[in-house]
């Protein structure tokens, strides 16, 4: 890990920032693809797997995003913490309009309930766009956190970036596995559901370049960009990912995910970053 760390540190932001969301979507690919072994979901388990990215995306919204924003912020007081109260409710409320707009539907709900503006595609694609619409805060936040690291901001480091990039990756597993097994329950070949799962986090790299090089370019935005990317993951999380976990039998399950979740990414942030 100090290899990976060191090599990142040594290369462009943006570069590492790249880099580092292909290994999450190498995750989110590997997590698809248990589609080729498994004939249906076990409905448990994959509860437990939301609760642990719902976990993972808070720990993280606090740990790698808000936390150094706030300490990167100028001023003392009420002032010091203005650029994370406004980044952040920017973040959220970006997600809120992309989730009016975006035609998707969640895992595990009716075709009646889907969200975004009215159009005809198939329950598939619009499966994918929910897990896409929450790769987009991800990815942005790798990218953020490797460009402040990268343009030396105190309180931003190589390791906090690579914790992030961990994390993110850990919980992409379970993401393209929640979208490949549902669609594969509908009646879509193995491959093309283990296509559709892959390509809903193939947004993470863009994203992470996207945010990467916005730091680099301006760096008075940090502080900012970091709330931002926050205030998205928690958004995703509060709308989307906990109703998604409460739907059946198994809330006990989800809720110690995400207890699970949380303490991993804490103790990845704390013990890299």
């Amino acid at each position: 890990m100090d290899d990976v760390i060191e090599y990142l540190g040594s290369i462009d932001p943006v570069l590492a920032a790249f880099l580092a969301c292909l290994f999450t979507w190498g995750l989110t690919m590997l997590g698809a693809s248990l589609v080729f072994f498994f004939k249906k979901m076990n409905r448990a388990l994959f509860d437990g797997m939301l609760g642990f990215t719902g976990g993972v995306m808070v720990a993280a919204s606090f740990w790698s995003l808000l936390a150094p924003g706030i300490e990167m912020s100028p001023g003392e007081g009420f002032e010091k913490v203005i650029p994370a109260v406004v980044g952040f409710a920017t973040g959220a409320l970006f997600l809120f309009g992309l989730d009016k707009v975006l035609p998707h539907l969640h895992v595990n709900f009716q075709m009646s309930e889907k969200e975004g503006v009215k159009t005809p595609w198939h329950k598939s694609v619009l499966l994918t766009l929910a897990i896409t619409m929450h790769n987009i805060p991800e990815g942005l936040a790798v990218g953020v956190l490797f460009g402040a690291a990268g343009a030396g901001f105190e309180g931003a480091t190589i390791g906090g970036a690579v914790a992030l990039a961990l994390g993110i990756g850990l919980q992409n597993f379970p993401e393209g596995f929640a979208v490949a097994m549902p669609l594969r329950g509908l009646g879509l070949s193995r491959w093309k559901s283990f296509n559709y799962g892959q390509l809903s986090a193939i947004v993470e790299p863009v994203a992470a370049v996207l945010g990467a090089w916005a730091v680099v370019t301006f760096e008075p935005i940090l502080p900012y960009a970091l709330s931002f990317a926050a205030g998205a993951m928690i958004f995703v999380v509060v709308e989307e990912v906990i109703p998604e976990s409460q739907q059946k039998n198994f809330t006990d399950i989800a809720t110690l995910g995400f207890i699970g979740g949380f303490i991993i990414m804490m103790t990845l942030d704390v013990g890299l970053g």
